[in-house]
């Protein structure tokens, strides 16, 4: 015990900017006790909600391309999205892809495409989709 004590101060004493804790050395935004979905919208492929909670809005900037702009801070959350059909049947897979990033602390940019497809499709594509920001 003393030697670790020893060690604390010397390292105070030497570094100045150097502390010793017992706390966890991770950030206090991670240590929550449980995460909980904080937003979410499901969205037409031409860029209208059907559905949602702590979003503002959702604007079509182009072909498979979509910023949602949510009601709070989003820096240290995980971003969740997934395409969504437009009817019951099943799509195969590699027939569609969502690619979704923070775009801002308060804004999320959505990419949709048709990998299957050939053309411009492949590329970019008008998917219906969901997103979720889990904190």
């Amino acid at each position: 015990m003393k030697l670790a004590l020893g060690a604390a101060a010397m390292a105070l004493t030497v570094g100045g900017a150097f502390a010793v804790s017992s706390a966890s050395a991770e950030p206090a935004h991670t240590r929550q006790a449980a995460a909980t979905a904080t937003a979410f919208a499901k969205v037409r492929a031409d860029g209208v909600i059907l559905a949602w909670s702590g979003m503002n809005s959702v604007e079509y900037i182009g072909k498979g391309r979509y910023v949602l702009v949510t009601n709070a801070d989003i820096d240290y959350c995980a971003l969740l999205g997934t395409v969504n059909k437009n009817d019951f049947s099943d799509p195969g897979p590699g027939s569609s892809s969502i690619l979704v990033g923070q775009a801002g602390s308060r804004r999320i940019f959505i990419r949709t495409a048709t990998p299957s497809a050939g053309g411009s499709r492949a590329v970019d594509d008008d998917r219906p989709f969901s997103v979720s920001v889990v904190c």
